[in-house]
């Protein structure tokens, strides 16, 4: 069988998606940021920055690793130098981390977000954007709103390069009306004759 894409539109860009299985009653459609090159983010952080604006945001937060070259475009469009990542590896600057756990779709063990205490001054109190590349089950958006709640972020809006099926609604309840996103796709289930069959639940 030949290799599957998955044509979407992000923004003013329209880009063929690897689709994979996951396992034998489910694929995706991968996105990979840093495999996207600096022309397709620049113009994806500059079209997600303009949605962003008018929410007086005073910093953006992302979560490690995808969401990296997104949260360096959205923040030079919007003029500002500074952003702050929440990470899911253990790294020597964060042995006294700020941590929330979560669960996220393609990595199915239980996983820590781990936030930078030296950090927290910088998003105490301030307007917050939380930004990453795709918002799937909504549990890392979830974790990260929750982590940076905790430490006193007002979070105003969130903002992606795509949303994945609609799981992420019920599991961000009222704070999916926050979601802002350049582009939508599915997850695929298999048709029972060798196809797959665009799913836009999950």
């Amino acid at each position: 069988m030949g290799a599957r894409t998955y044509s979407v539109e992000i923004g003013t860009q329209r880009v063929d998606l690897p689709v994979v299985s996951l396992s034998d009653q489910l694929a995706l459609a991968l996105l990979i940021t840093v495999d996207m090159g600096v022309e397709f983010m620049s113009r994806a952080g500059e079209e997600l920055a303009d949605i962003l604006r008018p929410y007086g945001v005073d910093i953006v937060a992302t979560v490690a690793t995808m969401g990296i070259p997104l949260v360096v475009e959205v923040t030079r469009h919007l003029g500002l130098d500074q952003y702050v990542i929440l990470h899911k590896t253990p790294k020597i600057h964060l042995e006294d981390a700020v941590a929330e756990p979560v669960r996220s779709i393609t990595t199915n063990a239980e996983q820590r977000l781990l936030f930078d205490r030296a950090r927290i001054k910088d998003v105490a109190g301030k307007r917050v954007a939380i930004v990453d590349d795709v918002i799937s089950t909504g549990a890392s958006t979830g974790a990260a709103l929750r982590l940076l709640r905790g430490i006193g972020a007002k979070v105003v809006v969130i903002g992606t390069l795509v949303t994945e099926a609609s799981l992420w609604r019920s599991a961000l309840g009222d704070d999916a009306q926050m979601v802002r996103a350049l582009g939508s796709i599915p997850v695929f289930r298999p048709d029972g004759s060798g196809g797959l069959v665009e799913d836009w639940v999950g």
